[in-house]
């Protein structure tokens, strides 16, 4: 942790960098907490991201986060990983120590459960099974953040067999893999739907799932923002289902990363949230 009697920087780093809604995010913050620091876009080019991540100590920058694409590499640069970032294989978080070394974590985990418990806090866990659909990287950070919540049984569905059976043998038990035209089946008894493709997002088609077999009390969960009202989750609210959308998982992601970086671990505020909304 860095003392609070100078200025503090950390940043996002990505290639481009204009999308990213962080700085709005983290600046919030620093303000409402009254900390003396700025939080700044960072644009990196591909091959250029060691160069950038070893000048952060000379910098006085107490860390960054990492966007596409460089999540992956960054796993090669830094020091050190935490468990999270190894289990998902990303960093979505670097950590400048104060010896200078970098300490690569991944919080996306965490702020997807966050984001759920915060949306419905009676959930848990470990009560009914989950399905996930995708097999990408944030199927990875969204099952490792159900694992360490607790969850009994995964059920994962991907187009592409092999790669959600490739997740399933990397985390073990609960994760099981199933053919993509068993995904409607799947749903039968489940208390969470999560969906972590880009179908549904503005410019791609819906996501191809019918919910008749879905509990009405099972939360259903779409991890993008843009749009917020995917047609998978107004499909689940028209049905009576809770329905998280993916900005929750945004903010709260965030949260223990400014922690690590500023002291103070913040909170989700609804009026940090309707400003993030305003960007949509």
């Amino acid at each position: 942790m860095h003392g609070q009697d100078r200025f503090l920087l950390a940043g996002v780093m990505g290639w481009p960098i204009s999308h990213s809604r962080s700085p709005k995010i983290h600046n919030y913050w620093l303000a409402r907490y009254g900390l003396a620091g700025a939080y700044v876009p960072l644009a990196i080019e591909p091959g250029r991201l060691e160069a950038a991540l070893r000048a952060l100590p000379s910098l006085n920058f107490s860390g960054c986060n990492l966007t596409i694409p460089h999540k992956e590499a960054a796993l090669s640069v830094v020091d050190s990983l935490d468990a999270g970032a190894e289990r998902i294989g990303a960093v979505n978080c670097v950590v400048v120590e104060e010896d200078g070394t970098l300490v690569g974590r991944n919080y996306d985990g965490f702020g997807f459960t966050a984001s759920l418990r915060a949306a419905a806090p009676m959930w848990r866990a470990d009560a009914e099974p989950a399905v996930v659909i995708g097999a990408g990287g944030a199927a990875r950070a969204v099952i490792a953040g159900l694992i360490d919540a607790g969850a009994a049984e995964v059920r994962l569905f991907n187009r592409t067999l092999e790669r959600a059976q490739k997740i399933a043998a990397d985390f073990g038990a609960p994760v099981s893999a199933f053919r993509w035209e068993e995904r409607a089946e799947g749903l039968t008894g489940a208390g969470l739907l999560v969906n972590t493709t880009n179908q549904g997002m503005v410019g791609e088609p819906p996501l191809d799932l019918t919910l008749d077999r879905l509990p009405a009390a099972a939360l259903v969960s779409d991890i993008v923002y843009a749009p917020l009202e995917t047609p998978l989750l107004a499909a689940a609210r028209a049905r009576g289902n809770v329905a998280v959308d993916g900005l929750g998982m945004l903010i709260h992601q965030a949260r223990p990363a400014f922690r690590d970086w500023f002291g103070v671990m913040p909170e989700a505020t609804p009026e940090l949230r309707a400003l993030i909304e305003a960007t949509l």
